[in-house]
């Protein structure tokens, strides 16, 4: 019997709860085009955000999401809303007030999705991205008192989910040891060209959902040295998007969603967002879905080696 390669508009957490399937990723946009994306995509019908106190817009987005809100575009409660503990603040003091700047600033009671955004802390008082710094810039508060400090959160009501970002299968294992609340999500770099098939068959052992950020890989790394050419300008990958009477991103993201995963890929273009986001009415072949498996070269375009010397640092194992 043929495997069925369609795929689903809404995920399950551990917990019961339903995350939607792609989401729209908000680093490195500006103000204005942000808020004209936000507001474009709830239009277009998408109801998860990927937010991060880092990413410096959350004000931003607040104001799109409220905007449409107050429109009667969607209700509160239809949005999913994520966003993520930046590595200054893991002392369990700072990630209440932390959270709590992120609701002030995305003009919310409470978020959806609240994860650590990076396994490795960072001291209090040193820049938000201390490459100059070296290792005296590094704090060794435990993720572990990171995790139980988010589970108040969840106690207090200011978030209703709790999950990590761009862990590996050994710093999950140890949250999951002492978790009181199970993590219902993993965030990290997933493409065809970086499939993290072996970590996601382990998260999903565990009831952890993964979702894909640079889902189609990142297009300003094409050319550069080192850096494997993103799929969606694969000749092969073209063919199958014209069988389909799709685009190339739109096969990626379909074969991204056939993994189980969630995808948040970035875009404040109108035509890409709506393009994103129709992605639920075809299935991909075997031979398809085989060939996307294929490309995998196992390549980050995210290592973030600077900070390889942190004892915390999550790629040095295999997954």
């Amino acid at each position: 019997m043929a495997t069925s390669n369609k795929v689903k508009k809404t995920l399950v957490l551990n917990n019961g709860n339903e995350m939607p399937a792609i989401g729209l990723g908000t680093y490195k946009s500006s103000a204005e085009q942000l808020e004209k994306a936000i507001e474009d995509a709830i239009d277009c019908g998408y109801r998860h955000f990927d937010c991060a106190w880092f990413y410096g817009n959350e004000a931003v987005i607040g104001k799109a999401i409220k905007s449409k809100i107050n429109e009667g575009v969607v209700k509160r409660e239809e949005l999913f809303i994520t966003s993520k503990l930046w590595n200054n603040f893991h002392d369990r003091k700072n990630v209440m007030p932390t959270l709590k700047e992120t609701l002030a600033s995305l003009n919310l009671s409470y978020i959806d999705l609240y994860l650590i955004h990076w396994p490795f802390a960072f001291k209090e008082d040193v820049s938000l991205w201390p490459v100059s710094e070296g290792k005296t810039a590094y704090s060794d508060v435990d993720y572990l008192e990171t995790w139980a400090a988010l589970e108040e959160c969840v106690a207090l009501g200011l978030v209703r989910n709790v999950g990590v970002s761009n862990f590996n299968s050994e710093q999950i294992g140890r949250v999951l040891e002492v978790a009181k609340i199970r993590p219902v999500v993993n965030q990290v770099e997933c493409n065809p060209n970086f499939n993290q098939k072996k970590l996601i068959e382990f998260c999903k052992g565990e009831g952890i959902v993964v979702t894909a950020y640079c889902p189609l890989g990142r297009s300003e790394n094409a050319g550069m040295p080192g850096f494997p050419e993103p799929t969606i300008y694969d000749p092969k990958v073209a063919e199958i998007a014209e069988t389909h009477n799709k685009t190339a991103a739109q096969v990626v993201l379909n074969y991204l969603l056939t993994l189980g995963v969630c995808v948040i890929p970035k875009s404040v273009t109108k035509s890409r967002i709506l393009e994103n986001f129709d992605i639920f009415d075809f299935e991909l072949s075997e031979e398809e879905v085989q060939y996307l498996d294929s490309c995998n070269k196992n390549v980050r375009v995210c290592p973030l080696t600077m900070f390889a010397d942190h004892p915390n640092y999550p790629f040095n194992t295999e997954y």
